[in-house]
């Protein structure tokens, strides 16, 4: 079984920066892909940023060039930098993991979830 547990988030200004962090425990694969993914109040979840096996990264349109994902696979971690935060970007983040991209984002009940982390930027 797979533990996924994220960290991170607060409450900030917007221009600011945060660091989400996603510690995964238990027998996860390294070979799984990763990523974040977001709900905000009233919105279905939506795709944040992606991290395949090979390290290949996909991000979602409105957070290129200002969201980093990164993986460490000798750590069991997956983090999100998150730089020039703007008020849309106010959301629960959830870290997952899966076999694919494309199962990840397909099939996501077959993924594992963390529990999330709250991220509110006000203007």
């Amino acid at each position: 079984q797979v533990l996924l547990v994220e960290s991170g988030g607060a409450s900030v200004q917007a221009g600011a920066s945060l660091r989400l962090s996603c510690a995964a425990s238990g027998s996860l694969n390294p070979r799984y892909c990763m990523g974040w993914f977001r709900q905000a109040p009233g919105k279905e979840r939506e795709e944040v940023a992606l991290i395949d096996e090979r390290g290949v990264t996909y991000y979602a349109d409105s957070v290129k060039g200002r969201f980093n994902i990164s993986k460490d696979n000798a750590k069991n971690t997956l983090a999100l930098q998150m730089n020039s935060l703007q008020p849309e970007d106010t959301a629960m983040y959830y870290c997952a993991a899966g076999w694919t991209i494309g199962a990840m984002r397909t099939f996501p009940e077959d993924s594992y979830w963390g529990q999330g982390t709250q991220v509110t930027v006000s203007s």
